[in-house]
């Protein structure tokens, strides 16, 4: 299956650039698998548009402030975005330039904080030792750093909390689970007025989402393994919603990832944590998802492969053109899908 099966012209205008005024006034486009109609709403009717006993699955990770600047002590200034803690006061980190970036570098961050890079991976990838760490080094970290917005994002926020959802919970992630910032509470009220339960799953969303897909086949191509976490009383939530016949609906890839990470192939959900890099792609049989909320993705990524096994990669493709043509906003901080 070649990755340029997956690609689609989207006119420059309709990434979005900053977010909605108001998170549940953005646009739902709602994709039927049986059918392959599309209706358009607003996310406010997101209540009315799923069933009594659906059951909610939301990713609670949240966005960590994981970008950092430091200056070298032989001069000269580094971009640090951290991916994922390591032993003690260390980081593994994303940094740029990378060339300028060599074992033995000493640096100083704002606020007191020091730093020397330890070891090198591949792509820009180095292991930075804090002169902090544990809950302090996370406090100067919250102090200190910023937001890791896409890179097709081009203007700063004017409220960095649009890109955090209001149920975010756990630090850990360089990227927000999108699909998740539409949600308010006045939403959640209607849907819990309206019979629909939810329950949280964690995935520290990390380095893929940065990452483009450069093998010529889907096949080829390796994720990057994200932590993930479900306990006891989701998965239980999740077999019971499936065995009483009601839908379970993941609310964005990441939540999908964690469900079928954590589904055997008899369905049912388990609980545990660990790394995943599980990859979805067409030809995939899904165990434990009957609906899927999310966003509209970019062309050839791995998100856009996901929901392509999940509806079909023709039927997703049409209905992104549709929603090209009707000017719906793309990306992190663009307009929602309801797949049923």
């Amino acid at each position: 299956m070649k990755v340029s099966d997956f690609d689609f012209q989207l006119p420059e205008d309709l990434i979005a650039q900053q977010p909605c005024q108001k998170r549940d006034c953005s646009r739902l486009l709602i994709l039927s698998r049986r059918t392959g109609t599309i209706e358009h709403k607003y996310f406010y009717h997101l209540p009315e548009l799923l069933r009594a006993g659906d059951l909610l699955v939301l990713n609670d990770t949240k966005v960590l402030p994981a970008r950092l600047f430091a200056a070298k002590d032989s001069g000269g200034r580094l971009e640090l975005l951290l991916l994922t803690p390591g032993a003690e006061e260390t980081w593994h980190c994303l940094v740029k330039p990378a060339r300028r970036a060599r074992v033995g570098t000493r640096l100083t961050f704002a606020g007191g904080l020091q730093g020397e890079i330890v070891a090198a991976g591949e792509q820009g990838q180095r292991t930075v030792r804090f002169s902090l760490a544990g809950a302090e080094l996370q406090k100067k970290i919250e102090e200190i750093g910023q937001l890791p917005l896409p890179p097709y994002i081009r203007r700063p926020l004017a409220e960095p909390d649009r890109y955090q959802t209001v149920y975010a919970a756990r630090p850990g992630a360089v990227a927000a689970p999108t699909a998740g910032l539409h949600f308010t509470d006045q939403v959640f009220a209607r849907l819990k007025a309206r019979g629909i339960d939810r329950v949280f799953l964690t995935l520290h969303v990390g380095l893929g989402t940065f990452r483009p897909v450069t093998a010529e086949t889907v096949e080829e191509h390796r994720m990057h393994s994200e932590y993930y976490q479900i306990d006891a009383q989701a998965a239980a939530a999740v077999n019971r919603a499936r065995a009483e016949g009601r839908r379970v609906v993941a609310v964005g890839t990441t939540a999908v990832r964690v469900l079928e990470t954590a589904a055997g192939d008899d369905g049912l959900v388990r609980p545990g944590s660990g790394w995943t890099d599980i990859f979805i792609y067409p030809g995939y049989s899904f165990k434990a998802v009957d609906a899927l909320l999310t966003n509209f993705h970019l062309p050839r990524s791995t998100l856009l492969m996901l929901v392509s096994a999940f509806a079909g990669r023709e039927l997703v493709l049409q209905a992104y053109q549709e929603a090209i043509a009707r000017k719906y906003r793309f990306f992190s901080f663009g307009d929602a899908m309801l797949i049923v």
